[in-house]
């Protein structure tokens, strides 16, 4: 979660970083239809979690906190997307928003390119495991292809790349990519050229 307004402003610039858009020109402030619609999407999501993380007895946040969730949901609903805060790291790329789904008790690392049609659901959810003890956990650098269903207690590692509509319920090795249904281990060039690393932080060497 963003605590502070130092990390929101960093989280924003390696989104955009991600997404091809940094230095965002003034021709792409603009509101309207040349403003994209995932950057928008980026935007509620970052400042919904940044309120998030403020919420408590504070009146007016909490307020202004229920707006940006509505706002959130709204465009979510607009796009065709379920996406909730607190999953995702910073320099996230939604490429395109249509059809993605993503549990709340997943956790994705930095530099995610996500694509159209991507569910990242959880197995057993009616069980008696923890909350969360069934959702993946996705590392850095990982490409996420369009229609891939990720679901399960596993753990997809850095670096990574799953195919387009391949279906992984098993733990994918840091650097590999996976294709197919079930997803198999195809090759070991995993995500390299795929993404563009919004947080260089995590940038391979």
């Amino acid at each position: 979660m963003i605590s502070s307004k130092q990390e929101l402003n960093y989280y924003i610039e390696c989104d955009l970083r991600s997404l091809g858009l940094f230095p965002l020109t003034l021709r792409k402030k603009v509101g309207g239809m040349v403003t994209p619609s995932r950057w928008k999407l980026q935007i509620k999501l970052r400042k919904l979690e940044y309120l998030s993380a403020k919420a408590g007895n504070n009146l007016l946040t909490n307020i202004v906190l229920l707006f940006a969730s509505k706002s959130f949901e709204r465009y979510c609903q607009k796009l065709g997307c379920e996406i909730p805060a607190g999953v995702f790291g910073p320099g996230l790329c939604i490429n395109h928003p249509g059809g993605i789904v993503v549990t709340g008790n997943a956790r994705v690392g930095s530099n995610c390119r996500i694509n159209a049609g991507v569910n990242i659901g959880e197995f057993g959810k009616f069980n008696n495991s923890p909350q969360g003890a069934n959702a993946p956990i996705i590392g850095n650098n990982v490409y996420i292809g369009p229609g891939a269903k990720i679901f399960g207690a596993i753990t997809i590692g850095d670096n990574a790349a799953i195919g387009a509509n391949a279906v992984v319920n098993k733990n994918v090795p840091s650097g590999s990519t996976v294709v197919g249904i079930p997803g198999r281990n195809l090759e070991n060039k995993g995500s390299f050229n795929l993404i563009i690393y919004g947080d260089e932080r995590f940038k391979p060497e």
